[in-house]
């Protein structure tokens, strides 16, 4: 009992943790002046909020942009990263290590070290200044998350649920429907939900290949932070953490090993 509650403090005092930072954000986005010593602002408003979800702001576009960007991203992760996980995992070949050091490269380099190159060859291919393009470069640092996710799923699965399944008449797809994806899909949403937000989060590489034509909610972000917009800038902000937040608690369940396949 005494463990369980010290679990539950830690629990506790780790959300806290988590919040606090995000308390300031909450109160600017209201705020109409927030200045020192006031522990509180002097007056309230929705103002920021008003003109957060109107049209000229660019942020719901900027939402959306984020949205489509991210989940194309995620689902092209998934499509390669699955099959290049189980590869690494169930396989032993000649130069996987070589491939591993390869997959873990893109997320070593900072971004601002590959940019200028990326964005060259993206220019000579006619990728630079279109969602296309920033999908294909957000790729780079998603796909090596999603598969190394995959690959450390695989490492632990029995392949011998599938031979039984082969053998008692099931065809491919219904091998991986009713036997691999259950058992992989707790690993495959942890694995997509990295993904998502790592594409979710990237401002430089949107930057660079989208030319400034393709604005994300990271974009529309930092030009109103630099703007000096505090209270626009903590309203974007909430809207920024909102999305990651909701597929966080949505995927909670399977996080903690409560999900089909899974032991209770």
């Amino acid at each position: 009992m005494r463990a369980d509650r010290v679990r539950l403090l830690a629990g506790m005092a780790l959300a806290l943790w988590l919040v606090l930072p995000l308390v300031p954000l909450a109160i600017w986005s209201v705020a109409h002046g927030w200045r020192f010593p006031d522990l509180l602002p002097v007056a309230w408003s929705f103002k920021a909020w008003s003109h957060a979800f109107s049209a000229s702001s660019g942020v719901l576009h900027g939402l959306g942009q984020s949205m489509l960007i991210a989940s194309v991203a995620t689902a092209l992760a998934i499509l390669v990263g699955v099959p290049a996980g189980r590869a690494l995992g169930l396989y032993r070949f000649r130069g996987k290590q070589l491939v591993l050091l390869l997959l873990v490269a893109p997320v070593l380099v900072p971004p601002i070290a590959i940019a200028p190159g990326l964005h060259g060859v993206f220019l000579q291919l006619g990728l630079t200044g279109g969602v296309p393009g920033v999908i294909l470069a957000h790729l780079i640092p998603v796909i090596p998350y999603m598969t190394l996710v995959m690959a450390a799923v695989f490492g632990r699965f029995d392949t011998s649920h599938e031979a039984q399944a082969r053998s008692l008449g099931a065809r491919p797809w219904q091998v991986f429907a009713h036997v691999t994806l259950p058992a992989i899909l707790p690993g495959l949403l942890t694995g997509a939900l990295f993904a998502f937000l790592v594409s979710w989060s990237q401002y430089l590489l949107t930057l660079v290949i989208g030319g400034g034509r393709v604005q994300t909610l990271p974009l529309v972000l930092y030009g109103f932070a630099t703007s000096g917009r505090n209270d626009l800038t903590g309203a974007i902000a909430i809207l920024y953490i909102l999305p990651g937040a909701l597929v966080l608690a949505l995927t909670a369940r399977f996080l903690t090993g409560r999900a089909p396949g899974l032991a209770p």
